[in-house]
């Protein structure tokens, strides 16, 4: 009984009070998220650094803990700018509009890198006046905003017996938006269609 009792001990311990097994432990606690941006003031754990103050002068190497208290004297922060030397170059200045000022010159950059379309026109030799005005006040509007334009002249029936009358179409174009755009690819044709690619100047 009591050879029992022990080994119904044993087996016991490996139970909770509920009668679940014990959740494992890992062994390795996982690495704690890396910041994004420089290191600032006491994350910065090199002994020593290269001080730049708020009014942009050298300090030459300095006590790290001597610049995080010349910065907090001066209501700022210590910002590590070249952490790749040695030792790492630290500037005195207040981080939150740092911060401000990157993330906007980010978005600056970002609206710039604006990709490029290809909007299409699409054309009939015999087309009129009015219609003519409309689609280049379109693609007046297309190359102001960055994009190219393709324009595509089809013909229908008899129409590819006056191929001059699209000709001429497509020579006016180019005149009427010459200081706008330049001639990326000539009219070609393809089937029963002219098409001609026009880009930005």
């Amino acid at each position: 009984m009591l050879a029992g009792k022990r080994i119904f001990l044993q087996d016991s311990c490996f139970f909770h009070n509920f009668g679940e097994p014990p959740i494992r432990r890992p062994n390795k606690a996982p690495p704690a998220a890396s910041k994004d941006g420089p290191r600032i003031n006491d994350d910065i754990r090199n002994a020593q650094i290269q001080l730049i103050d708020q009014t942009g002068d050298n300090k030459g190497t300095v006590e790290t803990v001597v610049a995080i208290k010349m910065a907090q004297e001066a209501g700022m922060d210590l910002v590590e700018i070249s952490p790749n030397v040695s030792p790492p170059v630290c500037k005195i200045m207040d981080y939150g509009k740092y911060k401000y000022s990157a993330q906007k010159k980010a978005a600056e950059a970002r609206k710039r890198q604006k990709t490029v379309e290809i909007k299409e026109i699409k054309l009939r030799p015999m087309i009129d006046d009015h219609d003519y005005d409309v689609k280049m006040r379109a693609m007046q509007r297309f190359f102001e905003e960055g994009d190219k334009v393709k324009i595509t002249l089809r013909y229908r029936g008899r129409e590819m017996a006056h191929q001059e009358i699209g000709t001429k179409l497509l020579d006016k174009i180019k005149t009427d938006v010459a200081e706008l755009a330049k001639v990326e690819q000539d009219a070609r044709f393809e089937g029963r269609q002219v098409v001609m690619v026009l880009a930005p100047r």
